[in-house]
């Protein structure tokens, strides 16, 4: 017997009296075909080994009985559109999923995706669409879900106007050139989380209540524009961060109501590289730019800071000046405009304070903003009993148009 039929026998023997099976209609069908699938619910796991268009018309249901992955593509050129995919095992080390694809130039669109424990997982598989999906987990505390999306050493991929709840992470591993657009993700872990992957577009996508919106990890070359990022809060909640990240652009987002709205260490790593924060609205975060420690590279240009806590924090340091500081518009800035050309007469200044405290000392991060230590940080700028540490420089501040 052929390894696709056991795995098939084995998968399907758990189901086979409740739902009939939808494999036979698939090994009836000639490649390239469409096969619109007659209105109902059908016993899953689907193999499909060579090109054809699984049509459900929204009215199909594949359920795999609780084992293994709904529907799995190892071809090129396949469909799978407007069904209902449920049902997947529950193991992690299979990574079972409503769909595993491991083959290039297939299209996965316009499904609804739930009770799977992975949404889509695309291995080694390349120039895929996955469009217009509803992904959501297994009813399980948040760390032991699977991804909605997951990438691993898949190029020229396009994941875009997908709908996103109740998931783990959206994984992005050892890929490059894949274009994540017009998705959004919310009250998961990681909305977007990338490990060792270079050249990708991250555009139009809104990410909120997940404890992190994007986080970029040993992965150049990345570009992050358009995105809109909220409400990323609890200890580790961060809009955008990096680790060991260079050449990022990130460019007119919005990080609104997040612990941090974008988070740095040691970015950018590479020798004569820079990475590009700029043109973006950093509000009403408790940090709107926290590094980790007093690293260079940076550009921060153009960016309206406004309502946050505080605007530039500097972890095991005290200082940021080793980056660009360039045209922002800070509403803490105390400075005027006299000849109207919409940049300050005077460079805006931060200081380090009494504000120090709570990252200094663990235990003080308890009255971060209370009003003992806003009392402390008031007096230390009246009368401050040592000289204060500048945190950054920006020479030439714009007003708020």
């Amino acid at each position: 017997m052929s390894k696709k039929a056991l795995f098939l026998l084995s998968l399907l023997t758990a189901n086979a009296m409740a739902y009939p099976p939808l494999q036979p209609l698939i090994e009836k069908a000639k490649p390239n075909d469409t096969l619109l699938i007659p209105a109902g619910t059908y016993a899953g796991p689907v193999v499909l080994d060579f090109p054809l268009t699984l049509d459900g018309q929204n009215q199909v249901t594949i359920d795999a009985g609780g084992k293994g992955s709904v529907v799995f593509i190892d071809t090129n050129g396949a469909q799978v559109r407007n069904l209902h995919l449920t049902g997947s095992g529950n193991s992690h080390n299979d990574i079972d999923a409503c769909i595993q694809v491991r083959g290039n130039f297939n299209i996965i669109k316009d499904n609804q995706m739930d009770d799977c424990l992975f949404g889509v997982d695309l291995q080694q598989a390349n120039f895929n669409i996955v469009r217009r999906n509803q992904i959501s987990s297994k009813a399980v505390e948040l760390g032991m879900r699977g991804d909605a999306i997951r990438l691993w050493y898949s190029m020229n991929n396009q994941v875009t106007d997908n709908q996103i709840k109740n998931s783990r992470d959206m994984v992005v591993w050892y890929s490059k050139d894949n274009t994540i657009a017009h998705n959004k993700a919310t009250d998961g872990r990681y909305s977007l989380h990338f490990m060792y992957s270079q050249y990708n577009l991250v555009e139009h996508n809104h990410f909120y209540h997940n404890s992190v919106g994007i986080f970029l990890m040993y992965s150049d070359d990345v570009v992050v524009r358009d995105n809109y990022i909220a409400y990323a809060m609890g200890s580790t909640g961060t809009g955008v961060g990096f680790k060991e990240t260079s050449n990022a652009v990130i460019e007119n987002n919005q990080m609104l109501y997040c612990a941090v709205g974008i988070y740095s260490d040691l970015s950018p790593y590479q020798p004569d590289t820079t990475n590009k924060i700029k043109g973006n609205l950093i509000a009403y975060n408790g940090t709107g730019i926290l590094f980790h420690n007093d690293w260079t590279g940076n550009v921060v240009s153009g960016n309206r800071f406004k309502g946050n806590f505080q605007q530039v924090s500097v972890q095991g340091a005290y200082t940021a000046k080793r980056n660009r500081w360039e045209s922002n518009y800070w509403d803490d800035y105390q400075g005027f405009d006299r000849n109207g050309d919409r940049i300050g007469d005077t460079p805006y200044e931060l200081y380090a304070y009494a504000d120090r405290l709570w990252m200094d000392k663990p235990f003080a991060q308890f009255f971060k903003g209370s009003p003992v230590l806003e009392v402390l940080d008031f007096l230390e700028q009246l009368a401050p009993f040592s000289q204060p540490t500048l945190v950054l420089r920006d020479a030439s501040p714009i007003l708020e148009p």
